[in-house]
């Protein structure tokens, strides 16, 4: 959270009056927090900007001396999550990016463990975006379509390398992804069954590698002498 609320910090000096980062930061760590605890329990657009302030301990003018709305708050929010995302998943190890089927083991559990740490910050932009103003909302829906993106790059170079055998790369990008966000949406449901994040990134890797696979070659060939075989003797 911290390092977080440092980087907001940068990225918005020219709108935040505290400059000082050793005073800046743990207030706006304590502001999101509350934000992400009050979203949670009330809705984003239902929490008032009283509520946050008795929730953060500042004052209301305190508030405001880091932004000026609860647009501007949200922005501040979202702008985090997503360069988060942009720089995590797009950044994996050199040799990872030569081999399709281990950027693809790469991503999902880059992205699974990513949700782990940030995972008030994921719920938040996923569950309150309905109620998000017009321009924020599209910009969670765009987070989404990027993360898409992504896996459907990493489908498209495994096909082109014969490592995956899939005829419809963008709907199985989006069928994909559900499962990521199963992580940290449903985090209760997985505690409840004792499935530790290891072997969460397991199944998910596992279920998907087999699904994206294309058939080895003695299996091809196996399969082919099979139908010739009974297309010879009816």
């Amino acid at each position: 959270m911290d390092a977080l609320c440092a980087r907001i910090l940068e990225r918005h000096r020219d709108s935040i009056k505290v400059q000082k980062p050793h005073l800046a930061v743990p207030n706006l760590t304590r502001i999101i927090g509350a934000t992400l605890t009050l979203s949670n329990k009330h809705g984003f657009h239902a929490t008032t900007l009283r509520q946050l302030a008795e929730a953060s301990g500042l004052s209301m003018g305190g508030l405001y001396t880091y932004f000026d709305s609860k647009p501007t708050l949200l922005a501040m929010i979202l702008g985090e999550v997503a360069e988060t995302v942009n720089e995590v998943l797009t950044a994996p190890p050199a040799d990872v990016r030569q081999d399709a089927r281990k950027h693809l083991h790469w991503f999902i559990a880059t992205h699974v463990r990513m949700s782990e740490a940030m995972q008030p910050w994921f719920v938040f932009s996923f569950m309150e975006a309905k109620s998000f103003p017009p321009a924020e909302r599209q910009r969670a829906i765009d987070m989404e379509v990027m993360t898409e993106r992504i896996i459907a790059d990493i489908i498209k170079q495994g096909v082109a390398g014969g490592v995956f055998s899939v005829d419809q790369v963008t709907l199985t990008a989006s069928l994909i992804k559900p499962l990521l966000q199963d992580w940290y949406v449903k985090r209760a449901k997985y505690r409840r069954r004792g499935t530790s994040i290891e072997a969460y990134i397991n199944a998910v890797g596992t279920f998907v590698d087999a699904a994206l696979s294309a058939p080895s070659r003695s299996r091809t060939t196996a399969g082919s002498r099979s139908k010739s075989r009974s297309m010879a003797h009816p």
